[in-house]
């Protein structure tokens, strides 16, 4: 039986973080107007005689997106009408850029599960308006034009991938960059960010390429996994049954998990481009260039590798820590203000900050970094212990406050009395002669247990460390 492999082409479309539409004045923010067909004019409704104008807040951060992926900056770009008809496109093309975009030839290194690099190479980024919005009712379909010229960035990927795994850690780097440049929210259930997966298969070995479909409108990481898998497999089903592919825009259907088709799929020619009449040429200086790469903040893979020679962390910590700029800079902000490892504040924050956060839907600093760092200080110098300090943090959360006024109210400061430790635990020892006897026999797992007795005698305020030293040593002078 032949053997395949996928050839996989991501197109990522990602809605820019501006204050007016692409080529009108318009608020962008179409999430916010009061009822649909509000926010509009006549530019973004394509009415006859309005006239185009460049947004250029929407030039510099599609610049800056295609530096960040390591593209070359044409300096000379045009716009171009992309010309098909649906109802949520007002004008009856959209304007796009074809020949001439604003970045091209650029690349990024993505991890795939065997821990080995590979390069995509990004073929361009080019600006273009967003379209309408349709909403289906049952026998009809509503337009609302709110939406209707939003800035829109494409980015467009060579066929590299071959494993649904490296498309998956494309996607998830871009998210990640967009985000980190401050040029997209990343939140795709609002459908800010969409995937579209150009898609073939091949025999293994090959290096033809074969008729490709392309899946719409996937708006969340599982979705672009479960549609990317499904079709390559639905393809090569084909193939082993002697059929052929047919070129075609396939919708992904999340609820019942297949592919449908919607359209014969379109070649550039198809959509009749040709230059933009309306908008000159965009000339870019070199120093307006240069002023952009200024702009340029540490992107996530330079920070992962910094946090790991800097701060002695795994990779894997390091990249859950640089998965969002915010969780980031707090990291770092929260090792500038305390006296505990880098390491130690790591494992904090992955753990019971961020369960905190995610289960209160609350931002990163909702706690200031300072005030964190006091806490995981007072854990570290055993002023209180790890449990204390969960409770701590989870009423930090809740009310704010000082960690150090919560623990003196809560009396949750650690007892390192060696004194008032031994009383306890020679308490519990002779109250428990069976049990003693049974670990002197060598029943070793009951050391847990005279601890959680010692925990829960002294409501976990004995120092741990100091308790079990006493404890191995009582339970010594009763060996027989």
């Amino acid at each position: 039986m032949t053997k395949y492999e996928p050839v996989i082409g991501l197109e990522i479309h990602g809605e820019l973080l501006t204050n007016s539409k692409m080529f009108c004045s318009c608020s962008a923010d179409y999430g916010s107007a009061p009822e649909p067909n509000t926010n509009i004019c006549p530019t973004c409704t394509g009415l006859p005689g309005a006239m185009p104008v460049v947004n250029k807040k929407a030039t510099e951060l599609a610049a800056l997106v295609g530096l960040a992926l390591n593209c070359s900056i044409n300096k000379h770009n045009t716009f171009a009408r992309k010309n098909y008809f649906y109802p949520d496109l007002p004008k009856g093309y959209q304007i796009s850029q074809y020949e001439l975009p604003i970045a091209s030839k650029g690349y990024l290194d993505v991890l795939e599960d065997t821990d080995a690099k590979q390069r995509i190479t990004v073929r361009r980024v080019h600006i273009e308006e967003d379209t309408a919005k349709l909403a289906h009712e049952k026998n009809y379909a509503l337009v609302d034009f709110n939406r209707a010229g939003v800035p829109l960035l494409e980015i467009v990927s060579e066929p590299d991938m071959r494993t649904v795994e490296a498309a998956l850690s494309y996607a998830t780097k871009i998210r990640a960059i967009l985000r980190y440049l401050g040029v997209n929210s990343g939140d795709m259930e609002k459908g800010v960010l969409r995937f579209e997966a150009n898609i073939s298969v091949r025999p293994v070995g090959s290096d033809e390429f074969r008729t490709r479909t392309e899946i719409k409108n996937l708006n969340s990481f599982r979705a672009l996994t479960r549609a990317s898998q499904y079709e390559i497999e639905r393809q090569i089903k084909v193939y082993e049954a002697g059929g052929t592919i047919v070129q075609e825009t396939l919708g992904w259907d999340d609820a019942k998990g297949v592919t449908t088709s919607q359209r014969s799929k379109e070649d550039a020619h198809d959509y009749r481009y040709f230059p933009e009449p309306d908008l000159p040429p965009l000339q870019l200086s070199d120093s307006w260039i240069e002023s952009i790469r200024a702009q340029l903040p540490e992107l996530p893979e330079a920070k992962t590798k910094r946090f790991i020679a800097d701060f002695e962390l795994k990779p894997s910590e390091a990249q859950f820590l640089t998965s969002e700029r915010s969780l980031a800079d707090y990291f770092e902000a929260v090792i500038a203000n305390a006296k505990s490892s880098p390491k130690i504040i790591s494992t904090w924050i992955a753990g019971e900050f961020i369960r905190n956060v995610n289960e209160l839907n609350v931002e990163v600093n909702k706690i200031p970094a300072k005030t964190l760092a006091q806490l995981i200080d007072m854990v570290t110098d055993k002023t209180i212990n790890g449990n204390a300090g969960k409770t701590v943090l989870a009423e930090m959360f809740k009310t704010g406050g000082d960690p150090a006024q919560i623990v003196k109210e809560k009396n949750l400061a650690q007892v390192s009395d060696e004194g008032f430790i031994l009383e306890t635990v020679n308490k519990i020892l002779n109250d428990n002669p069976k049990e003693v006897d049974e670990y002197n026999a060598g029943k070793d797992t009951l050391m847990q247990w005279f601890m959680g007795q010692i925990a829960r005698a002294t409501k976990g305020k004995a120092d741990p460390n100091i308790a079990k030293e006493l404890l191995v040593k009582g339970l010594e002078e009763r060996r027989k």
